[in-house]
């Protein structure tokens, strides 16, 4: 019987930051969930970069199901993206020095993929857990939206039979000392937040029904 896998993805700091959140989850999660193999893997946090580094794992991995995780500084909860759009336009350079301004990610691309994950599901597995969590209806347009709408463009073209998705998360309690104003999360909460969303995707093919109205 083959091996179910579960490839998972976190960023490199960016803008000056000495940690990145999303990788410290990733590299924290245990070698098995539910029975799927944990692959982890870092991501630069460069545009073109990053989405390369993905799919060529992809392709050689040919994973069940794919979760890219970024940071999203401000945000206060888990943040489980429903929809990746068609454009790059970075307020702030990527950690190449690019900064693309109204771009398309891909020529001859949709304008948007929905994330193929349960969304509405993973929200309420971390809700369960009494850690805050939200669907959001937008993953901007730096990084963290270029990856993700990448990955389901390659996963389309190549008719791959994967489910892939993308999870903000907030900052980490310690890159917000002396920021009051600053929303974050503590590691333990977002790791364990991270396992009951990869849990909740692996069981849930088709999403639940509940209301949610996202505000993002």
């Amino acid at each position: 019987m083959p091996i179910l896998t579960f490839l998972v993805t976190g960023f490199t700091p960016f803008n000056g930051e000495k940690i990145n959140p999303s990788w410290q989850i990733v590299k924290a999660l245990p070698g098995a969930v539910s029975g799927y193999k944990i692959i982890k893997l870092r991501v630069p946090t460069e545009f073109g970069r990053s989405i390369n580094v993905v799919i060529k794992a992809i392709d050689k991995l040919k994973p069940d199901i794919v979760l890219c995780l970024g940071q999203a500084g401000g945000r206060a909860q888990m943040s489980v993206e429903r929809v990746a759009i068609n454009v790059n336009d970075a307020r702030i350079v990527d950690n190449a020095g690019v900064q693309p301004t109204d771009e398309a990610i891909a020529e001859d691309a949709p304008a948007a993929y929905f994330c193929t994950l349960p969304v509405k599901a993973m929200m309420q597995s971390m809700l369960d857990q009494n850690i805050p969590a939200e669907v959001s209806n937008t993953a901007g347009t730096f990084v963290c939206n270029h990856l993700i709408f990448g990955v389901l463009h390659h996963i389309a073209l190549r008719q791959y039979p994967i489910r892939a998705g993308f999870m903000h998360v907030p900052f980490v309690d310690s890159q917000v000392v002396g920021r009051d104003d600053v929303p974050s999360l503590t590691l333990p909460a977002m790791i364990e937040a991270t396992k009951a969303a990869i849990i909740a995707a692996i069981k849930h093919r088709a999403d639940i029904k509940t209301i949610d109205g996202a505000h993002h």
